[in-house]
């Protein structure tokens, strides 16, 4: 039977919610396996990879706040680089590391991002493409996965959310998307990799 691997993540900086971990929290399927992941570089991607080699995924999604964006956004690329502009849960603030010192430099989405966006677009669900997961952790375990994935034929990927509307006191002037439908934009994405 084929399992797919969901993480979301903690919340981080000041604010006390993080729309990843409460959609992780929210799906359902029978095939899913889902975890939330600290906020912290090496922790998140070493706690990761103990999940994929634990529950031998079929496919994996990795979700992650992005504040100031306002659609759904698989991401295409991932970074060899770690420069952090706040310090993340454990108080780490690398700058301008390289994430593997003889690592590529990039590393590609396995995932349909296309369809998996398309079909959140027949939906009503504001979506696209995006090419920078950032340079902060969401990047880090994005470029770790596909890393450490590179020779399987697991199909993984990052996924950024927008901030939930019940950040709207903490975040005023950002854009918000409804917490169901970030829900039900992850099940449509989730329905085209069990194809």
């Amino acid at each position: 039977m084929s399992k797919i691997l969901v993480t979301g993540f903690e919340p981080f900086a000041t604010s006390s919610l993080n729309p990843s971990g409460e959609i992780v929290k929210a799906l359902k399927g029978d095939d899913l396996v889902t975890a939330i992941l600290p906020v912290v570089f090496g922790q998140a991607s070493s706690t990761l990879k103990e999940l994929i080699d634990l529950h031998k995924p079929t496919a994996l999604l990795c979700l992650g706040q992005a504040e100031g964006r306002s659609e759904m956004t698989p991401e295409r690329i991932a970074i060899n680089l770690d420069n952090a502009r706040i310090a993340d849960n454990a108080g780490n603030q690398p700058l301008e590391q390289r994430i593997m010192a003889d690592g590529p430099d990039g590393h590609f989405s396995t995932l349909p991002i296309e369809k998996m966006v398309a079909s959140m677009k027949a939906a009503g669900i504001p979506a696209s493409i995006s090419l920078s997961a950032g340079t902060f952790v969401c990047n880090h375990i994005f470029y770790v996965l596909q890393d450490y994935l590179k020779d399987s034929s697991i199909k993984s990927g990052f996924m950024h959310v927008p901030l939930m509307d019940e950040q709207r006191r903490e975040y005023p002037t950002l854009p918000t998307m409804p917490i169901r439908q970030m829900v039900a934009g992850v099940q449509i994405s989730l329905d085209v990799l069990r194809v």
